[in-house]
């Protein structure tokens, strides 16, 4: 499923239009990219828990040349999905 279809969906399940469920949407991950990149941990109850974490320094190596390299550590967003949401695959 692509955005649009995302967001046509949601505006038919909302009794939105597809311009105020856009808007909704990027204000929605405008939001959670401010918080995330702040070091906070948003937890949507029923469906899981977005965080940051931290990777790591670590040795890699390039499988064409052999070259070993060294790669930085970087923060990374991560989901952990909740026991409901988890359920509803099952």
């Amino acid at each position: 499923m692509n955005n649009k279809e995302f967001i046509t969906k949601l505006a038919k399940r909302c009794g939105m239009t597809p311009a105020e469920t856009t808007a909704n949407v990027e204000s929605f991950v405008g939001v959670m990219t401010d918080r995330l990149k702040d070091g906070d941990q948003l937890n949507i109850s029923g469906f899981g828990v977005l965080e940051t974490k931290m990777r790591k320094e670590r040795l890699s190596v390039n499988p064409k040349t052999g070259q070993r390299f060294l790669v930085p550590p970087k923060i990374q967003p991560s989901f952990r999905p909740s026991s409901k949401l988890k359920d509803k695959f099952k």
